[in-house]
């Protein structure tokens, strides 16, 4: 892990203040004020929450040997700080990233883990590309399972090693927030048109227009050498009927995390049989909960198979950050 912290490039890309409308004071406040932190791998991801702040704070002197880079601020009563990943994705530089956080940021008690990750389809759970899955207990697993830790036996795989359960307050305030949209939306597209409000440089966040949400069936592969399924055979997407509105939906269970990037829906469905019953994948909440709790947000940007793009990753990185802004106000 240190040759790791060595050897990264990371450098300061958020985008120019000068371009964007942003609500900020100069108020200087202490490492011990912020209590609630936020990890994103990449960073569009963080760039998506930190254009739903409230408030930015002005930022703190660099502590030495915490090559992190903060941005800090205010949602609803909480004092936030969040970091994106110094050593690029991965559940190895999320564990160490979130290792430092807590030693700058000494008064953490809350972490999320906030971002894009591959949706599992199926007959249960209608996951569409930019809906959103948040990390919840199922049967023996406390919301998150390291999928690729483990061994072969002659019953099948048997996986290894134990991850921190989701913090009972956190618990407690998806509970309650899955209850209120019984009854009423979601604000997630609230939140988002808000932050698309703050400048023309974020309307890469907009929910795609020109490219459909198409899932096509677990053993079609897709045709390679091209970037997009344009050659892709249309008699193999699944028929699913179309929503109602446009506004994401948030499911609640199972996140696996891996070392892998998931593209094959052959592999997506072998893990999902020998584990259970998975919603998304990922690739950094196995780093993190080894060692801390944590709360595992995800937007969904592919279905972890190989006609996986680009085009929905910053609409659905915005629909996570939208959600863990709206989790949060029921915490304050």
């Amino acid at each position: 892990m240190a040759q790791l912290l060595r050897n990264s490039q990371f450098q300061n890309k958020f985008p120019d203040r000068e371009r964007t409308t942003f609500r900020s004071h100069n108020k200087q406040l202490s490492y011990k004020d912020y209590t609630v932190g936020v990890i994103c791998a990449l960073e569009f991801e963080l760039k998506a929450v930190r254009y739903m702040l409230d408030d930015e704070h002005a930022s703190l002197p660099s502590v030495p040997g915490d090559p992190n880079v903060y941005v800090l601020g205010r949602i609803g009563s909480h004092n936030i700080v969040m970091a994106c990943l110094p050593g690029g994705p991965g559940k190895a530089t999320a564990a160490i990233a979130t290792a430092n956080m807590a030693r700058t940021f000494p008064e953490i008690r809350l972490r999320l883990l906030v971002g894009t990750g591959g949706g599992v389809p199926s007959v249960t759970h209608d996951i569409r590309l930019g809906d959103v899955v948040i990390s919840m207990p199922d049967g023996p697993h406390g919301g998150v399972v390291e999928y690729d830790m483990g061994s072969d036996t002659e019953e099948g795989f048997n996986h290894k090693g134990n991850l921190l359960p989701v913090p009972s307050i956190l618990r407690s305030a998806v509970v309650k927030m899955r209850s209120n949209h019984r009854v009423k939306p979601n604000k997630i597209h609230q939140f988002l048109s808000a932050m698309l409000q703050k400048g023309q440089g974020l309307s890469t966040y907009q929910r795609p227009s020109m490219e459909p949400d198409v899932l096509f069936q677990g053993g079609y592969p897709h045709i390679s050498g091209h970037d997009t399924c344009g050659r892709c055979d249309k008699g193999n997407v699944v028929n699913r009927p179309p929503r109602n509105s446009n506004v994401p939906h948030i499911h609640y269970g199972l996140i696996a995390s891996g070392d892998q990037v998931m593209r094959s829906a052959r592999e997506r469905y072998r893990v999902t049989r020998d584990i259970g019953d998975v919603l998304c994948f990922e690739m950094e909440a196995a780093g993190i909960l080894a060692a801390f709790p944590c709360l595992v947000i995800r937007g969904i940007s592919n279905y972890a198979d190989s006609h996986k793009t680009d085009v929905w990753r910053h609409y659905a990185a915005a629909t996570a950050a939208g959600c863990a802004k709206e989790l949060l106000l029921y915490l304050s």
